[in-house]
């Protein structure tokens, strides 16, 4: 996408060299020597204009590709959901920027009408009465239907669609054609428009390939955001939801062919926000060492499923909501890798080293259930420490006062990893607690033994 400065620039630099529009490439050559002449795509034009009504389907399902590069969206039954049609015409400026394109966009009662005082550069009209007076004052070239008519009606003296539109209606069907008269009477909203919506597909896949060779993942993600806008559209228009998405890193083909670079995205809240989409792939494209240079992005919906918009609450919670919670997680993982973000998952073994396990937050296996509802301790030691014995009582800084019953831990004899031991809560001097054990004397020992296993917070 060319800056609009840089754009604004080259503009005039070409009408000063006497460049105008529909010239030839000899003709512009000629005028112009240092000037770049690229050929167009047709191609790839229609297929940008299909990303960029794909990417507006999260306003309305209701959205078409027309003749001359255009997009019509009725948002009308849209516009409390965004909060307005202002509101709605900022964010489709945005998405269209993030697409790599620019765009001319007005607002009117019916959508022939918004297309043509977009072509004259007018934003918004919201009104009948006020579309029909901005409609008048537009050169009559603006009308398709209209131009191959052009010599005849300058002949007449018009120069605007008024005049058109005070001739005689049947002079004009039988000099022209009735599709000239269809065509004002759709702008004019004198007769209903019938559109071709374009028509979702089942599954997402896009493609994009980067203006150059890029050798840092973190210069991908403005070309991957063009991926993004597209898939956050695409679920829209399915009232969808995304739980796990791949994300396709192609390097070189050829003799040379490199594998691609896979990047699975699984996220543990469905999603269909493009500002969370965004934020978790720049955290795991950081994470990303390139073998080669990246020429093109793929990103693939590989599940998603019934979108549930969240209900809100009465008295919101202040510290967040589960969804709020589970995207910080989601983040987190993708910025320190799944094997660094744990949570507990205890297993039912009375033995406390075993029964302490931590498995990564992606792990979809539910925790069971401690063995006993007796207290444990925040933190547990990975090794016992063993502890002094001062006038046979435990010594950890000072001397320890147990302030609880015992519980008497004796398994371990069908694994070979024999734990007999009795637990207390010990309180130290400055009242603070532990968590401490005595092994059980065996036969061939009578010494006692305490070790600190805990600390309660």
């Amino acid at each position: 996408m060319l800056d609009k400065d840089k754009v604004a620039i080259a503009d005039a630099v070409a009408r000063e060299a006497g460049v105008l529009l529909g010239m030839k490439r000899g003709g512009v050559v000629t005028l112009a020597p240092d000037a770049l002449v690229y050929d167009r795509a047709p191609v790839r034009e229609q297929d940008m204009l299909r990303e960029v009504a794909l990417a507006l389907m999260r306003f309305s399902p209701m959205v078409a590709v027309c003749e001359e590069d255009t997009v019509v969206v009725d948002v009308s039954a849209s516009l409390r959901l965004f909060g307005g049609i202002l509101r709605i015409c900022h964010q489709i400026r945005k998405i269209v920027d993030a697409v790599g394109v620019s765009v001319r966009m007005s607002v009117a009662p019916t959508g022939q009408g918004a297309w043509m005082l977009a072509k004259r550069g007018r934003r918004r009209v919201l009104k009948m009465r006020s579309l029909e007076r901005e409609l008048d004052s537009l050169p009559y070239l603006v009308v398709p239907e209209i131009r191959r008519f052009a010599d005849w009606f300058a002949g007449l003296g018009c120069r605007v669609l008024e005049d058109i539109r005070r001739l005689p209606r049947a002079g004009l069907k039988k000099r022209c054609s009735v599709e000239l008269l269809d065509s004002l009477d759709r702008a004019y909203g004198l007769s209903p428009e019938l559109y071709a919506w374009l028509d979702v597909p089942p599954t997402f896949s896009a493609r994009v390939e980067l203006p150059d060779r890029v050798e840092h993942a973190e210069a991908i993600l403005f070309s991957a955001r063009r991926l993004v806008v597209q898939l956050c559209g695409w679920l829209s228009a399915q009232q969808l939801a995304l739980t796990h998405a791949s994300v396709t890193l192609e390097h070189e083909r050829g003799r040379e062919a490199i594998e691609p670079t896979p990047i699975d995205l699984a996220l543990a809240e469905p999603t269909w926000h493009e500002e969370h989409l965004v934020r978790l792939l720049k955290e795991r494209l950081g994470r990303v060492e390139l073998p080669a240079a990246v020429i093109a992005v793929r990103l693939t919906a590989t599940k998603v499923q019934a979108a549930e918009p969240p209900t809100d609450t009465l008295f919101p919670d202040p510290g967040g909501s589960a969804e709020d919670h589970n995207r910080l997680l989601e983040l987190l993982v993708a910025r320190l890798g799944p094997e660094n973000v744990l949570r507990p998952a205890p297993t039912s073994d009375h033995r406390p080293e075993h029964a302490n396990r931590w498995v990564s937050v992606q792990d979809a296996g539910k925790p069971e259930a401690p063995p006993c509802d007796l207290p444990r301790p925040t933190w547990l030691l990975e090794t016992p420490l063993r502890l002094m014995v001062k006038n046979h009582r435990p010594f950890y800084g000072s001397t320890l006062k147990l302030v609880s019953t015992g519980e008497r831990i004796e398994a371990g004899w069908f694994d070979g990893d024999l734990a007999a031991r009795d637990y207390f809560v010990a309180e130290a001097a400055d009242k603070s607690c532990y968590w401490i054990y005595r092994e059980r004397p065996s036969a061939t020992s009578d010494e006692v033994r305490w070790f600190l296993h805990g600390l309660f917070g």
